[in-house]
C-alpha cells in the first residue's frame, strides 16, 4: 500500500551521497534516482514505525496484521474505531479472560454498549466423592447487552464470544436490547 504513494521522495537521496565524479554521470544519477523511488516507502515506513505499531494510528491494512499479533480477529463489518479499540485493548482483555469482568469488558468493546452479566456462581466442593452439588443443579450465565441499535450488533459473533468465554458445562442466555 505505502509503495503506491505518488511522488514520494526519499529524505536521503543516494545520488547526493556519491562522490562528485558520479554525480556528473547521467546514468549513475538515473540509477540512484530509481533506487530512491524503490527505497522511499521503506524509509518512510521505518521513520514512522511507532505510528504503525500504535493501533489507534496504524493504517487499516496494518491494523489487521497487528490484530494477528495479539491473537484476535477483526470483523470487517466493524466500524474502524471499534476495530482500533479492540486491538488496543486485546492484551488487557486476555489478562481477565474467563472471568465475569473479562466477559463484560470484551462484550463492551465488541458492541460499544452497556453489558450486564449475571452468573449464579455454580462452584462448590464436597468431602464425599460423587455427592450432589449444593444449590441449583445447573450453573447459568445471563448476558444482557444494551445498545442504541440492536441490529448493529452481530448476534452470532457475540454468542460465539460468550460461548468461548464461559466453561463448557454452563448454560448461557444472551439478550441484545435497544435503549429506551
Amino acid at each position: 500500500m505505502r509503495g503506491t504513494v505518488d511522488n514520494l521522495s526519499s529524505p536521503y537521496p543516494i545520488g547526493a551521497l556519491l562522490p562528485s565524479v558520479y554525480q556528473e554521470d547521467f546514468f549513475a544519477m538515473a540509477l540512484t534516482s530509481a533506487l530512491d523511488d524503490v527505497l522511499a516507502p521503506v524509509i518512510c515506513s521505518l521513520d514512522c514505525l511507532e505510528a504503525y505499531i500504535d493501533p489507534l494510528l496504524a493504517p487499516l491494512d496494518f491494523l489487521e496484521w497487528l490484530a494477528s499479533w495479539v491473537g484476535i480477529a477483526v470483523d470487517p463489518s466493524w466500524p474502524t474505531d471499534r476495530a482500533r479499540i479492540s486491538v488496543a485493548h486485546a492484551v488487557e482483555l486476555f489478562q481477565v479472560r474467563g472471568t465475569v469482568a473479562g466477559l463484560r469488558a470484551y462484550a463492551e468493546v465488541l458492541t460499544g454498549g452497556d453489558v450486564e452479566v449475571a452468573d449464579n456462581g455454580g462452584a462448590s466442593w464436597s468431602l464425599a466423592p460423587g455427592g450432589d452439588l449444593p444449590g441449583e443443579d445447573t450453573p447459568r450465565l445471563a448476558v444482557r447487552v444494551t445498545v442504541d441499535d440492536p441490529d448493529s450488533v452481530s448476534y452470532g459473533l457475540l454468542n460465539t464470544l460468550v460461548a468461548a468465554a464461559k466453561p463448557a458445562h454452563v448454560v448461557h442466555r444472551l439478550d441484545v436490547v435497544g435503549r429506551s
